[in-house]
């Protein structure tokens, strides 16, 4: 069964989507319930949504047990697809998985088993070891940024997840890489392919030369970061040694900024990547992780601090800029130790930096975090009537709200914070005393 134009409507409108794009129109139109199906294109060309709304048909309501599995690479990536799906209002449960988060409470919500099911193959192979589900309804597994499960080393979780489903009737799989070959445990059957990477144009990412010495690579990247100024950035390191040494001249010198790599927990994470999408931080230093799968702003500046040796990730990372036709610039600093790989031309043009850049202004918006979420019964629409009535704010005052499960953070325009957390901290709503701070 094909959903039908009023409910793919109903669904878009939650998101701000007006139509479909063609990969999205081609799932719909050639995707079947029995059938194989591969999706192939460049991130950011809206992948999620076209495995979603064909899947969106086969679930059967009043049916409590899992029927869709989705495995992801990342834990950002479980989190984005479940908020998406979410968003779209389909009257479909979904829960996440994923390491880093409570499995006590993963498996409590299991016990009232959601009819689409996302998460990263190293705990749901948990899950599955532990019985926290049953796998008899699932007729659809989508394997999401295939390419990367495979390169981060899942294989084999992924091989046994797929083992223990028994009636499993489609697998979708969908990767921003060609790929030449697909491992024997996917079992995959005549797939159809719907293959758009060479149907959307190369990105206009314009590539500048840094050529500097070691002793001074971080003080290049110090007056490039100046010269760029307040505009949302991403520096690129290989190891995350290199991103918290960033980070500690970036304090040193006063520049409002996060990190994000694989060292840290998943509420910094998550708290990193959502101070850079509400516009609290307009720098992010990261590793690789990064590069794919994160629900973060258009970027039109990509820093490599150091160059990955394999020339995926440095597509993957320039992916973050240019995206949708936009345009983009990435930024390479090497020094005389350093290998240009071979991938990457020799006629880069080089750019001169001055030192006398001031020190890009602090962004607009700073984060409050709040003390109770949606366990709690707390909502946007009650964190925007404290503070504009309570706080005194103008809407304009008030920047982007995400309310988590048992917290939730508000960006408010900067210069407001210090008057405001007076007035709205330990206020009482819905009965609960709130408690109100700049979030760490």
């Amino acid at each position: 069964m094909k959903i039908n134009n009023t409910d793919i409507e109903k669904f878009l409108t939650p998101l701000n989507i007006d139509k479909l794009n063609s990969i999205q129109q081609a799932s719909l139109e050639q995707y079947t319930s029995e059938k194989d199906m591969m999706l192939l294109a460049p991130t950011g060309t809206g992948k999620t949504l076209a495995f979603l709304l064909p899947v969106l048909g086969q679930v059967r309501p009043n049916l409590d047990k899992v029927q869709v599995l989705i495995l992801v690479p990342s834990r950002e990536l479980s989190i984005q697809l479940e908020q998406v799906f979410k968003a779209m209002s389909t009257g479909f449960k979904i829960n996440c998985c994923y390491g880093g988060h409570s499995f006590k409470t993963e498996k409590n919500n299991l016990q009232h088993p959601p009819s689409v099911l996302v998460g990263t193959p190293g705990r749901i192979a948990d899950h599955l070891n532990r019985r926290s589900f049953e796998t008899d309804s699932i007729h659809t597994i989508i394997l999401d940024e295939f390419d990367k499960s495979l390169e981060l080393g899942f294989e084999e979780d992924m091989e046994s997840i797929i083992r223990r489903i028994p009636h499993l009737k489609s697998r979708i799989l969908t990767s921003a890489t060609e790929m030449k070959k697909i491992p024997g445990f996917v079992k995959f059957s005549d797939p159809v392919l719907i293959n758009h990477l060479s149907q959307h144009p190369a990105p206009k990412i314009e590539l500048v030369h840094l050529p500097t010495d070691s002793a001074s690579k971080l003080e290049t990247l110090f007056q490039l970061i100046c010269h760029i100024g307040a505009q949302p950035m991403l520096v690129f390191c290989n190891h995350r040694e290199a991103v918290d040494r960033i980070s500690d001249l970036l304090f040193e010198r006063g520049i409002i900024h996060e990190i994000f790599h694989g060292g840290m927990d998943q509420e910094e994470r998550e708290r990193a990547l959502l101070k850079f999408r509400n516009g609290s931080h307009y720098l992010l230093v990261t590793t690789d992780l990064a590069a794919r799968g994160l629900d973060i702003p258009q970027i039109r500046h990509i820093i490599h601090y150091q160059l990955p040796s394999k020339e995926d990730a440095f597509i993957h990372r320039n992916g973050r800029t240019a995206r949708m036709n936009a345009c983009g610039t990435a930024y390479l600093i090497t020094t005389e130790n350093d290998e240009i790989p071979a991938y990457i031309h020799k006629d880069v043009p080089e750019m001169p930096l001055t030192a006398d850049a001031p020190i890009p202004d602090e962004p607009e918006w700073e984060t409050l975090f709040i003390s109770a979420g949606k366990k709690s019964k707390i909502n946007k629409i009650d964190i925007v009537g404290l503070f504009l009535k309570a706080g005194g704010l103008q809407k304009d005052d008030l920047g982007l709200i995400e309310v988590k499960d048992q917290f939730a953070y508000a960006a408010v325009k900067r210069n407001m914070v210090k008057a405001l957390l007076p007035k709205v901290n330990n206020q009482k709503v819905k009965k609960q005393k709130l408690r109100i701070q700049v979030a760490k």
